[in-house]
């Protein structure tokens, strides 16, 4: 449906996510010996950083990495940000966080000349965050500016790789979108 309605208002789809990541994140497997608990090292300090993404199933990777809270404004942000780079219309789909539902967000799109169009779903969205937690962010970094740095460098890195981007909408729940 969504490919569809983009087809014949030649739009562009994009997929959104946010997510949140702390330094104390413990990726992959450990071990340990027997009835003894494994320890992972870290600095004994807890910081952390948001990730706010557009991908799409083309390999198109647009994102954001801040040192504050996911809120409206960051989100009207990012989808002016969006209209600038992208010269089509945008179909966004994005699922139903209550920043995505939020009444300044609303009143926002609602604004005359806005090329952006959202779409809830439910809260499955394309592997991209699951890929930066397991290769981005176990890396242990020593502060937060390293962490939102790497983080950065990583999406930059998966930007110069769009079938990685590709990959991700090969799972069959997202496949009608696609």
């Amino acid at each position: 449906m969504i490919r569809a309605l983009a087809r014949r208002d030649k739009a562009e789809i994009y997929w959104g996510d946010e997510m949140g990541l702390r330094s104390d994140h413990a990726t992959g497997t450990s071990w340990g010996l027997k009835r003894q608990m494994p320890v992972i090292p870290g600095t004994g300090q807890r910081f952390g950083c948001s990730m706010i993404s557009a991908i799409t199933n083309r390999g198109k990777l647009y994102f954001t990495v801040l040192n504050k809270k996911f809120r409206a404004r960051v989100f009207i942000d990012l989808l002016r940000r969006l209209e600038r780079q992208v010269p089509r219309r945008i179909y966004f789909i994005v699922d139903r966080y209550p920043v995505h539902r939020a009444g300044a967000v609303k009143k926002s799109l609602g604004t005359k000349g806005r090329r952006v169009k959202l779409f809830y779903l439910p809260g499955y969205r394309p592997d991209l965050n699951q890929d930066v937690k397991s290769n981005a962010e176990g890396r242990r970094p020593p502060d937060a500016e390293t962490m939102r740095k790497d983080i950065s460098g990583y999406l930059r890195g998966r930007q110069r790789r769009p079938q990685i981007v590709m990959n991700y909408f090969k799972h069959e729940s997202v496949l009608h979108a696609s």
